[in-house]
């Protein structure tokens, strides 16, 4: 590959839309920042706050939805998590910790048509249940699965 095409392509990368747009002038670099953030349910202490905040209610269970990860984390710093939801039209996809200083640790939301499969690690401070909040067709379902940390993660 081209070194002149691989840096415009690593430059124009970086500076993604919202690089654009402040450079522009059109939006401040605060705003850039803060697109797509969900203060209050990032900033939720309880699994009631935190649904609340991500419009779920009282969410069902499904059997359509795997959560997958360790029985056990070596590493609370690092703790490989993965959602796949068979569910139709899965828009949404929120992983929370029950026992972290903020209940939810990552939220996605998916495109149409994108299958509803995402993977991430996640800092865990002690051993707690892990939950996958998956909306899909408008109705939110939950699935959980404890996960013991043998080295916390979250200032330990």
């Amino acid at each position: 590959m081209n070194t002149q095409r691989r840096q415009a392509l690593k430059s124009g990368g970086a500076l993604g839309l919202f690089g654009v747009l402040v450079a522009a002038g059109l939006v401040t670099a605060e705003e850039a920042r803060a697109a797509g953030w969900d203060k209050p349910a990032f900033d939720a202490k309880t699994m009631d706050d935190a649904l609340k905040a991500l419009g779920a209610g009282k969410p069902g269970e499904s059997s359509d939805i795997m959560l997958n990860a360790p029985d056990i984390a070596e590493n609370g710093a690092v703790v490989p998590v993965g959602v796949k939801s068979s569910l139709p039209g899965t828009e949404f996809i929120a992983i929370l910790i029950e026992k972290n200083p903020s209940m939810l640790a990552a939220s996605f939301t998916l495109p149409d048509g994108t299958p509803g499969d995402i993977s991430t690690r996640v800092k865990m401070g002690q051993t707690s249940s892990v939950y996958a909040l998956v909306k899909a067709d408008g109705k939110y379902f939950m699935v959980s699965k404890e996960i013991k940390v043998t080295l916390g993660g979250c200032g330990g």
